[in-house]
């Protein structure tokens, strides 16, 4: 009789997981079923174009259950807890799903109710995220209408979804604001609680030269405490205050609701606590979690899920089979940083090596850490990737999960 494989989420890392589930198994040894409380899949890499006008909404939304394998049931429904002990899922309605191994890809909710002001007096006025499509959509608007003043571009605090973004978006601002004739009247800040304008030194040397090259003042240390919308003010924990009169803020994140009302699953966050190499739960080896879902120091980025699912897929048979994991999960994770005039860089990295100047995925690879065209149209093409190659499951020939060396420049750090 096949084992019940039950994916919470049908995201970037819940789809990609099932289906290549479905790819490298008999279907009558095991039963994948999906669960999420909606019908769209969301393109999440596409919202940082919508602000500026180079993707229009309703493009970034596909069916859900059409992405999927047709070998895979899909459940739309919401999600009230696990029940670890009994190995069960309780969905809405009182119905019960066993399980006999459970994989939570259910990814990062945004939180912007948890900083005192933020949904407050100026929310959807001139105070924005561009981390949701209403969000994305209604600074579309504000922008347009936008003939100058002081924008600022603030992180919250960390963990975020792709952590590269907000930097993006404070590239594009400063290209946006040249192309309609009024960089002039228009003072750009970045605002981040890092103490650089990235996590690790090299990168955060290169993309800080960026946004001086552009003319973007950088706030490091500055965890958001509270938004003043009347007043135009970012307040930081520690007193200090960015005056604004267009705020674009990535709220704080966390896990989904439901982690936090089944016990022993989440941590303090909402995120699953896994091992970093193997994905497993450390408390409860039935249990996986793969994507934004997990409680890992990898960056919370589509790459990531892809690169993740490789090792999963393996480890879930590995286990379901009695026969130890497999431990090979580097943290890889790789992005496109878009920095306008059709322009980007390419960053690639794991758990113990930094973005690095050189090649990906190989010495003749697309440059790293250097702006080029080449890096902009691999931007544009990772979204027909994305659709076609890897929520489908397939791997892409050459580029493993684990992080290449070759091509990559050692001497320069």
């Amino acid at each position: 009789m096949g084992k019940n494989i039950v994916i919470l989420g049908g995201g970037t890392a819940g789809t990609m997981t099932a289906n290549r589930l479905r790819r490298t198994n008999d279907e009558r040894e095991h039963h994948v079923t999906v669960i999420d409380q909606n019908d769209d899949h969301l393109y999440q890499p596409g919202l940082l174009f919508v602000p500026f006008g180079l993707a229009r909404p309703d493009h970034l939304v596909r069916s859900r259950p059409r992405q999927l394998d047709d070998a895979v049931e899909y459940r739309s429904a919401r999600i009230e807890r696990v029940d670890l002990e009994r190995r069960t899922v309780e969905l809405r309605g009182g119905i019960r799903l066993p399980y006999d191994v459970l994989v939570v890809a259910t990814g990062a909710t945004l939180l912007p109710q948890e900083t005192e002001g933020l949904t407050g007096p100026g929310w959807g006025e001139k105070v924005f995220t561009f981390y949701d499509l209403p969000g994305a959509a209604a600074l579309h608007e504000a922008l347009e209408r936008f003939d100058g003043g002081r924008v600022v571009v603030n992180v919250a605090d960390l963990p975020v979804k792709c952590p590269v973004a907000p930097l993006e978006f404070a590239f594009l601002a400063d290209w946006y604001f040249q192309r309609r004739g009024i960089r002039d009247r228009v003072e750009l800040t970045y605002a981040t609680p890092l103490d650089a304008a990235f996590t690790k030194p090299v990168a955060a040397q290169t993309l800080g030269g960026l946004l001086k090259e552009k003319g973007v003042e950088l706030v490091t240390e500055f965890t958001l405490g509270e938004v003043d919308g009347p007043g135009g003010r970012l307040v930081s924990y520690d007193e200090r205050e960015v005056p604004f009169d267009l705020a674009v803020v990535v709220p704080l994140h966390g896990g989904a609701e439901y982690v936090g009302r089944s016990e022993g699953l989440g941590d303090e966050l909402g995120f699953v606590p896994v091992d970093p190499h193997t994905l497993q739960h450390p408390d409860h080896p039935e249990v996986f979690a793969v994507g934004d879902a997990a409680g890992l120091s990898a960056s919370k980025a589509g790459s990531v899920a892809h690169f993740e699912g490789e090792v999963l897929v393996h480890n879930i048979g590995r286990f379901l089979a009695a026969q130890p994991l497999d431990a090979s999960f580097d943290g890889h994770t790789n992005c496109f940083v878009e920095t306008g005039f059709h322009k980007a860089l390419l960053i690639d990295f794991n758990y113990d090596t930094e973005p690095l100047p050189g090649h990906y995925p190989g010495p003749l690879g697309l440059p790293l850490l250097k702006e080029s065209h080449a890096g902009h149209l691999g931007k544009l093409a990772f979204e027909w990737l994305y659709w076609h190659t890897l929520l489908p499951g397939r791997d892409m020939p050459g580029i493993g999960s684990a992080m290449p060396e070759r091509g990559k420049n050692h001497r320069s750090v």
